[in-house]
């Protein structure tokens, strides 16, 4: 597996704020690519990366119906860890992927123990503070922004208040929002970022406009075949 894992041995290396490739999911309309994701470093720290990918990479739901739901108990996270996980990543890139234990999952929420899952609104704040706020803003990839056959439907900004857009490639491109892991200000309710990098905590579980920006670990073991 050591040799495998070289051509990654680089990314020990990367400064937070860098853009890497790592994994590939669906990226254009109609899905039938397999497009490396680019990730945004967040933190390197002991042989580990933080990342969360520079796109929303899909729209889901946070949970199928609106009830009352915690992270560990909801659609998203067994989507992100199982569909998604085994799709956007090979065996190498699996084996680099550390398992995270996740707090500040909202009140009354239990901890996680998750390969691929949600920044918390927590972890969001104190990321900014480091990163900028600017960190908060996200477009889709064009498959992100299709329908899917749920119903969902990525919301893309496309009023007047330049705050809700990014330039991409020379072009202005509307904003959407994304999913927190985090409990909302009701039980059946989850954080997500809204309009101009605000975190807000009123978003129905059950609703099919968000965006989904997943956030992993991947740790290089301290092994002399590395070196």
């Amino acid at each position: 597996m050591a040799n495998n894992q070289h051509g990654y041995l680089g990314y020990k290396y990367v400064k937070p704020g860098e853009i890497i490739p790592f994994g590939s999911y669906p990226q254009t309309g109609q899905g039938l690519d397999r497009t490396p994701i680019k990730w945004r470093v967040l933190q390197n720290s002991d042989n580990m990366l933080l990342m969360v990918s520079e796109y929303i990479l899909d729209c889901k739901r946070y949970h199928g119906e609106c009830v009352d739901i915690t992270w560990r108990d909801c659609d998203l996270r067994k989507w992100l860890n199982g569909e998604f996980y085994h799709t956007a990543f090979n065996a190498t890139e699996q084996a680099l992927i550390k398992t995270t234990h996740c707090t500040n999952n909202g009140e009354g929420s239990f901890d996680t123990e998750d390969q691929i899952f949600l920044l918390s609104a927590t972890e969001l704040k104190d990321l900014s503070d480091i990163h900028g706020k600017d960190m908060r803003r996200a477009v889709g990839t064009d498959f992100a922004k299709a329908k899917k056959a749920d119903g969902c439907r990525l919301y893309v900004y496309d009023k007047t208040n330049k705050d809700n857009y990014i330039i991409k490639n020379g072009e202005e491109v509307g904003c959407s929002w994304w999913w927190l892991r985090t409990r909302g200000n009701k039980p059946s309710r989850a954080y997500f970022v809204g309009p101009r990098w605000s975190i807000r905590s009123y978003a129905n579980v059950n609703l099919a406009r968000d965006g989904v920006r997943p956030a992993l670990m991947i740790e290089f073991q301290r092994d002399s075949l590395y070196e």
